[in-house]
C-alpha cells in the first residue's frame, strides 16, 4: 500500500511537503542504486517560495532511513529552521556555496562512489570513452580539493560550479546541479555511469579507444538539447518512483 502524502505540520506548505517527499525519494533511489557512503554525502533541494532556504538530510541517517519529515531546513547562513540541528557541516559548505551563486539551481547531488572518486584522482579526468560520457561532457568542470567546512571552500565551490552542472571534485567525488530534482538525478546517473565505464575500461590493461572528436561533437550537441529540455529527467524519475512504490518504501512520512 502506498503511503499517503500528508504534511505533518499544518503550517508547512504543500509545495514544501512535495519537495520533501521527492527529496526523500531521491535518497532511497540512490540507496537502491548503491550510490551511498554510510551516513556521508548529501542531496539537497531548495524550499519552494522560501528564498534562501534548502532541505538537507539529518546527519546520522542512512539513505534508506530518510523520510520527508526527517529532512532538515536550513538557510544559506547556516541557521537551522526547526528543532533538529544534526546537519553535516561539509554538506552545508558545499550546497550553500553553490546555491548562493546559482539561483537556477533547485537541487544538488553529491556522492562518494568508488568510480567517481577513482576518476576524480586521475589527472585526465573524464574522457570521451562512452556514450554516457557524451551526455555530460560539455557540462563537466573540475574543482581542486579544498579544506572541508570552511568559508574559503564554500566560496571556491561557488566559483567552480558557476557555469557547470556537473562537477568532478578532485580527490573527492562527484556533484551535479539541476533546475529540478529529476534533472539533477539523471545528470548524476549518467556522470556516474561514465566514470564507472572508464574505470572498468582502465582495468582491462589495454589501449582505450576514444570517440571520434567529429562524431563526438555532433553527439554532444544532440545531448545538450536533451539536457536543456524543461522535462529533462522526468521519465526516468517517474520510473524510479514506481520502483519505490512497488517495493513499498515508506518515505512520505
Amino acid at each position: 500500500m502506498a503511503v499517503t502524502s500528508i504534511p505533518p505540520n499544518p503550517i508547512m506548505s504543500h509545495e514544501e511537503w512535495k519537495t520533501r517527499c521527492d527529496l526523500a525519494a531521491l535518497y532511497h533511489v540512490l540507496h537502491h542504486l548503491r550510490m551511498t557512503d554510510l551516513i556521508y554525502t548529501h542531496m539537497t533541494a531548495r524550499v519552494p517560495d522560501e528564498e534562501g532556504t534548502f532541505l538537507i538530510n539529518n546527519y546520522g541517517e542512512m539513505f534508506d532511513e530518510v523520510t520527508a519529515s526527517s529532512l532538515i531546513k536550513m538557510d544559506l547562513d547556516g541557521n537551522v529552521i526547526g528543532d533538529n540541528n544534526r546537519y553535516n557541516e561539509a554538506g552545508f559548505t558545499i550546497h550553500s556555496g553553490i546555491y548562493k551563486v546559482r539561483p537556477d539551481a533547485k537541487c544538488i547531488l553529491h556522492t562518494h562512489t568508488r568510480a567517481g572518486i577513482a576518476i576524480s584522482m586521475t589527472e585526465s579526468g573524464l574522457l570521451p570513452l562512452s556514450q554516457d560520457a557524451m551526455v555530460v561532457m560539455d557540462e563537466v568542470a573540475y574543482h581542486d580539493y579544498g579544506i572541508p567546512a570552511t568559508v574559503e571552500e564554500c566560496d571556491a565551490l561557488g566559483v567552480s560550479c558557476k557555469n557547470a552542472n556537473c562537477l568532478i571534485l578532485r580527490n573527492h567525488g562527484l556533484l551535479t546541479v539541476g533546475p529540478t530534482i529529476p534533472a539533477a538525478f539523471v545528470r548524476m546517473y549518467f556522470l556516474e555511469h561514465a566514470c564507472s565505464a572508464q574505470m572498468a575500461g582502465a582495468s582491462l590493461n589495454t589501449t582505450l579507444r576514444e570517440i571520434n572528436p567529429d562524431v563526438g561533437a555532433d553527439v554532444r550537441a544532440r545531448y545538450s538539447r536533451f539536457c536543456d529540455a524543461e522535462d529533462f529527467g522526468e521519465l526516468e524519475w517517474s520510473s524510479m518512483l514506481r520502483m519505490l512504490e512497488r517495493n513499498r518504501i515508506e518515505y512520505k512520512c
